[in-house]
């Protein structure tokens, strides 16, 4: 569990009326050193960095019995500390320890799992935190050696916490997510670097469509032609049998605002036919990305779909994407006891400076997880935008005087309490303020139709969205399915349309008809004697 999390724990019980402790729950180390005694009772100090690290064997009064040491990030190397660790732990009598590393970067990784393969707990101190405890007894001086100290103070206090072990599902998952989110945030960079080039080898033109992305032809046609005079001298019938020959789609309406652009066009800037070559050169890069991007999101699909996650597409204002992002930060639901462990790792609480009657609080604290933070933001600008129960919240708040940004965090707080009893409990959103929900399978059919899914891995990936809904839900999502997309045969009547590929609706609806008969018979099965097929 993360310091975060450990914090929404203690935060919890300490409003629930129990004895609340200084010390983070899962860093507590006292029962520990009780047992054995604190002169038998040993610390292992780690310093990392990029190819070495630093560490320190000593008990729980201080006493160093390894002195800071050096240790090569290889194989032999975490060998021979391993072996120096083993003799020193039979020299002194340790009868116990922990081995608090400082989490640096990624660099840590390396030294956490050597030392949890040896057999021993390893645990990390979060940087702030050691930073903490060297300031007081060494201002002004930091160094290798007075960083070991700060970590060993840091870990009797109950500072070296313990991280849930992730099983390799969720990390694929977490670095599915954040690839994507990567390649898009690239991707976006591109887009005005393009509009930068367009712009002035083309004045005006992207102003006169301003969703430029989502027509093709107008875009390609920015680059093919080469500027207003070319456009001129194609036409609209020239322009209509390039874009036929390049497979473009095209209304007659886009070339005719595009003709309409090019006879008021402005001078073009100098070196524009460089500007446009530019430009070509960044959309290719672009549209790799763009391939790439719904790659990444048909994979993160498949993963959603294995986990109850996939129930939070019941919510009105919540896609599959980012049910998934939000499914790759948080990880296992069984890592949190409950809500408020969420918005405490998010950091999703104000920060505070009070002293004497100096009491100041605005905006969110600086230390959090900041990627789930994210991920929760960007679920509540959604569920504001689009979700009617939200907005209705939304338009209390702002009654009540709440600032936008107040707003927003309150929506994710909100999901945050919403989600956790929709995962944890297996069940689709079921608000009584609300009076419909989204029906899960459907949104995954129109997903997988958009990303162009092949049948078998979109019959898969329904099948197992299936397994995570409640049986007493089977029959609406069936009925959805049923209604949009009835499982019709093409027509066979004529010869000539014997070989006739099925259209869009008839080729989903075979596709589904197996999991309708599925999704009957577990409502046959799981309904009570004698009833009738509700599907």
């Amino acid at each position: 569990m993360s310091a975060a999390a450990a914090w929404g724990v203690k935060r919890s019980s300490r409003r629930s009326g129990q004895r609340g402790l200084i010390h983070k729950p899962r860093g507590v180390i006292g029962p520990r050193v009780q047992k054995v005694g604190p002169e038998h009772f040993g610390i292992v100090s780690v310093d990392c960095a990029k190819a070495r690290s630093k560490w320190l064997l000593a008990d729980f009064y201080g006493n160093v019995h390894v002195p800071p040491t050096v240790v090569e990030h290889h194989r032999e190397g975490f060998a021979g500390a391993i072996a120096q660790l083993r003799r020193a732990i039979l020299e002194h009598g340790i009868g116990d320890l922990v081995v608090a590393v400082e989490q640096t970067g990624r660099y840590h990784h390396a030294v956490q799992r050597a030392f949890a393969a040896a057999g021993f707990e390893a645990r990390t101190v979060h940087p702030f935190t050691s930073k903490q405890f060297r300031l007081p007894a060494d201002p002004g001086i930091k160094t290798d050696d007075k960083d070991l100290a700060a970590i060993h103070r840091a870990a009797i206090n109950g500072f070296a916490l313990s991280d849930a072990p992730w099983d390799p599902f969720w990390r694929e998952l977490q670095l599915l997510t954040r690839h994507r989110r990567d390649l898009v945030q690239k991707a976006s960079l591109l887009c005005c670097q393009i509009k930068e080039h367009l712009e002035a080898a083309l004045p005006g033109y992207a102003a006169c469509l301003p969703r430029l992305w989502e027509h093709p032809a107008a875009l390609r046609l920015a680059l093919e032609l080469g500027g207003a005079q070319g456009m001129l001298q194609a036409g609209i019938k020239g322009m209509g049998e390039l874009l036929d020959k390049l497979q473009i789609r095209f209304q007659g309406r886009t070339l005719k605002r595009v003709i309409a652009w090019a006879q008021s066009a402005a001078v073009p800037d100098v070196a524009a036919d460089h500007h446009r070559t530019i430009a070509q050169s960044l959309e290719r890069d672009r549209a790799q990305k763009e391939q790439e991007i719904q790659a990444l999101e048909r994979q993160i699909a498949q993963s959603l779909v294995c986990t109850p996650y996939v129930l939070l597409l019941s919510i009105v204002g919540i896609n599959v994407v980012s049910a998934g992002e939000y499914a790759g930060e948080m990880g296992p639901i069984s890592n949190y006891a409950n809500s408020r462990c969420i918005t405490g790792r998010a950091g999703l609480y104000p920060a505070r400076y009070q002293s004497d009657q100096v009491d100041l609080a605005g905006g969110l604290v600086r230390s959090a997880n900041k990627r789930l933070r994210f991920a929760l933001m960007l679920v509540a600008d959604n569920l504001l935008k689009c979700n009617h129960y939200f907005q209705g919240l939304a338009g209390r708040w702002a009654a009540r005087g709440k600032d936008r940004r107040d707003q927003h965090v309150r929506a994710a707080q909100r999901f945050s309490r919403i989600s956790f009893h929709m995962v944890a409990g297996g069940q689709v959103f079921n608000h009584p303020a609300v009076q419909s929900r989204d029906y899960i399978l459907r949104k995954l059919v129109l997903f997988y139709s958009q990303h162009n899914t092949p049948a078998d891995q979109m019959l898969g990936g329904l099948r197992a969205a299936a397994l995570q809904l409640p049986h007493c839900e089977h029959a609406a999502e069936a009925r959805s399915l049923r209604d949009n997309w009835p499982a019709t045969a093409p027509r066979r009547g004529r010869r000539n349309r014997q070989d006739r590929k099925p259209s869009g609706p008839e080729r989903l609806g075979a596709i589904l008809a197996p999991l309708l008969v599925e999704l009957a018979g577990r409502v046959v099965q799981s309904g009570p004697s004698g009833a009738g097929d509700p599907a």
